[in-house]
């Protein structure tokens, strides 16, 4: 999937925000719920500073003795009772707000966790040919990580701040329209600048995303090829190679950072205006007697209480710019189809005799065709056994990988027991055949597990038969735990003759009618590849 040039470093919004709400809209009852709690806690917080007015206007009556003490101590006591039942239904509501927020979180992580594996998983083997691991595991990380953000920025910051906005509103109009129309304004100015700046932001932000990613498929690499490094005596020059790459990262995160010196001086400039002047315009409507003492104080002690919300929204809106920079790394694999696809009235295939027919076929790898196949036919009959020889790079695994449709053939076909492999599914075509590859990587697993994952239904004796087909018995018997060893990361414990009686052990467990044999013993002993 190409990006335009001039789009490489714009987030794309409508797609990101589509391929989110995806995954909310499954929750909406729950979604709601939480919106509807959220409103009422906002509603129940204004009680506070409602309070406060009452005391302060009834105080200055007492005060002035338009009041009497009884009277007096009696409203102090209606008042505390009234607080009193409001922190009560508060704290549970915060406590429900936060349980539906873990629930709803947990769903929605789990939901995209499944679909991006899932969908890499199933992605061509060009795909993952042509993408560093390292880099695909940093952005799976960081889209979970940004849908938590996202969805706490949404309920806790952005709509939080909505609420209270409203009904702030609708208080301080009751009691002064002008009071109201400065707190809009002052909102609107400190929202839309924050905005402004993060427009401006979301460019180094997805630098720095790139250049991180870069950062972590260099180390990923590195780790991964430790022992040639080691070998060659290079560490000095990879140390050379990450000191430059690390070092571009450390700039792309400081142009990032220094936004937020605007961020900050700007939103203090706008602020300290908005309180000048709704305290100017509060204190003077009191002194022409149009408000009362209490009024002043419940008008300035909303508006402050809603300051502390105003900044949340902001350093949501951050970490929404954020998220969402760290969402289209995710998804943009979202929008990566399998170059290998499946007919619509694709089949399981059953492999009844193994009979394998190349027809035809021609292939070529990318546009400068390093390796070319014309019209090449072979036909392979029922309990056939034969062998391609050639130099290195001639052509003997780019077969296989055609057989297994990693890639398909440009014209030809390929045919087992006379049908086109094209019209089977995949994964069946493949669950069909049986292989030794060249390179044997293994999973950090026992090496039995190793071994059953090529039938998972296999008795312990088939995987133990197996074991001593590949002359792995004579191995694992030097070992403290035997079959239970642990290989380590990609095998990396195990030597490459032990690793590959290991994949030949797996490949004959399997049981096909078809085995494929890429150098299977290139790294066996003679007497072990004799016998």
């Amino acid at each position: 999937m190409k990006q335009k040039k001039n789009d490489k470093w714009k987030i794309e919004w409508k797609y990101n925000l589509s391929v989110y709400w995806s995954f909310l809209r499954k929750y909406k009852l729950l979604l709601f719920s939480l919106l509807f709690l959220v409103l009422i806690l906002e509603m129940l917080f204004i009680i506070d500073n409602y309070i406060l007015k009452l005391i302060v206007d009834n105080g200055t009556e007492y005060i002035s003795g338009n009041l009497n003490k009884a009277a007096f101590m009696n409203m102090l006591l209606i008042f505390a009772a009234i607080f009193a039942v409001a922190v009560v239904f508060r704290t549970i509501g915060q406590w429900v707000k936060g349980h539906l927020m873990i629930i709803l979180e947990s769903k929605m992580i789990l939901d995209l966790k499944r679909r991006f594996f899932n969908h890499v998983v199933k992605l061509s083997h060009n795909f993952h040919t042509t993408h560093k691991t390292g880099s695909l595991i940093s952005r799976m990380l960081r889209g979970v990580g940004a849908l938590e953000n996202i969805t706490d920025i949404i309920v806790f910051n952005f709509i939080v701040l909505i609420f209270q906005l409203v009904v702030i509103s609708i208080s301080v109009a009751y009691f002064s329209l002008i009071s109201m129309i400065i707190i809009l304004i002052t909102t609107l100015l400190f929202i839309g600048y924050s905005f402004y700046i993060q427009q401006l932001q979301q460019d180094s932000r997805l630098r720095l995303n790139n250049s991180e990613d870069i950062e972590k498929g260099f180390i990923s690499d590195i780790f991964t090829n430790i022992d040639s490094i080691k070998y060659f005596g290079k560490e000095k020059v990879i140390e050379g190679k990450h000191n430059s790459i690390s070092n571009i990262t450390r700039l792309n995160f400081v142009r990032h950072l220094n936004y937020f010196r605007w961020f900050d001086s700007g939103q203090s400039l706008i602020l300290s205006l908005g309180v000048f002047t709704l305290v100017y315009f509060s204190v003077l409507s009191f002194l022409k007697g149009n408000m009362t003492l209490g009024t002043l104080v419940f008008i300035y002690g909303v508006f402050s209480q809603m300051i502390g919300n105003l900044f949340g929204f902001v350093w949501g809106m951050r970490g929404f710019y954020r998220s969402m920079a760290d969402f289209q790394d995710l998804f943009y694999y979202g929008k990566i189809k399998n170059e290998i696809k499946d007919n619509l009235n694709a089949k399981n295939l059953e492999v009844k005799n193994g009979e394998i027919e190349f027809r035809n076929v021609s292939f070529h790898y990318g546009r400068k065709k390093a390796f070319n196949l014309n019209n090449f036919s072979l036909k392979i009959k029922k309990n056939e056994k034969i062998a391609l020889i050639g130099h290195s790079g001639c052509g003997k695994t780019s077969l296989m990988r055609l057989l297994y449709r990693l890639y398909d053939v440009e014209s030809g076909e390929i045919l087992i027991d006379d049908k086109n492999i094209n019209e089977f599914k995949q994964e069946s075509l493949r669950s069909e055949l049986s292989i030794v590859p060249q390179e044997c990587v293994l999973f950090d697993d026992t090496i039995y597990n190793n071994i059953k994952f090529s039938n998972p239904s296999a008795t312990r004796k088939q995987v133990m038969s197996a074991i001593k087909f590949a002359q792995l018995d004579k191995v694992i018997k030097n070992f403290s735990k035997k079959e239970n060893t642990i290989v380590g990361e990609r095998g990396v414990k195990l030597s490459g003759g032990e690793k590959q009686r290991v994949s030949i052990a797996r490949a004959i467990l399997a049981d096909k009618k078809i085995l494929v044999l890429d150098e299977a013993t290139s790294s066996l002993d003679s007497e072990t590849e004799s016998e």
